[in-house]
């Protein structure tokens, strides 16, 4: 199967006005020939798209689920102080657009998450892909807290996994104590068909269960 996705890396895309569309290993590095091959093909051309430095790609979707634990949501809100990284409003039906930016500096990507409200401002969420870190992958939140992710292919959905948050300063990375951290966090990418995909994040604590439940469907916009 492997061999058949690295034939359809020719066929046609969306277009983007003014985006030159490169050719990216970096996802590919981390997963083994085996689990590249068992995602669908419509995962594997998004995580396979690279585009020039400063150049982004936009997926607009909706919020369809939303929880939080009352430990959740508190801890959702104390995150603010490092630039909130998580989801904090608990409505559901209301747009979401994703901003995928190339950052030629890192060699990683900026993301930026706004989530709308049904009553006030949106929720802006920003954070750094970078491949770099003890698994190969991290997202930097800001404040000098970063969090090592590991990547792996289940049922044919791309996972994301939490492997331990850290404190950056410079070139060292000390690993926060668990009593400072959420929990184990899950990000999953599974492909809908027709251009659509689903995402879910989830934070789960070890001792206090699941905190924060996120799901919403996307679709990349098309200029």
């Amino acid at each position: 199967m492997t061999s058949a996705r690295s034939s359809g890396s020719n066929a046609s895309a969306p277009a983007h006005t003014h985006t030159k569309l490169l050719d990216d290993r970096r996802f590919r590095t981390l997963l083994s020939d085996e689990d590249w091959g068992r995602l669908p093909l419509a995962t594997w051309r998004r995580f396979s798209k690279r585009v020039a430095d400063g150049d982004s790609v936009v997926y607009v979707g909706v919020v369809d689920e939303v929880s939080f634990s009352d430990i959740g949501w508190w801890f959702a809100q104390v995150a603010r102080l490092i630039g909130g990284p998580l989801p904090t409003g608990r409505d559901t039906g209301v747009p979401m657009i994703v901003t995928v930016t190339e950052d030629g500096a890192s060699g990683g990507q900026t993301w930026m998450r706004i989530c709308a409200r049904k009553t006030g401002f949106p929720q802006v969420i920003h954070s750094a892909k970078r491949f770099a870190g003890p698994t190969g992958l991290e997202e930097y939140v800001g404040f000098g807290v970063s969090m090592a992710l590991r990547i792996a292919v289940e049922d044919q959905t791309l996972t994301f996994r939490s492997a331990g948050y850290g404190l950056q300063l410079g070139r060292l990375w000390i690993t926060l104590p668990q009593s400072l951290t959420p929990g184990d966090l899950t990000v999953t990418h599974s492909d809908l068909g027709e251009g659509a995909f689903r995402f879910t994040l989830d934070v789960v604590h070890p001792r206090h269960g699941v905190l924060i439940h996120q799901s919403a469907v996307f679709r990349e916009a098309v200029s």
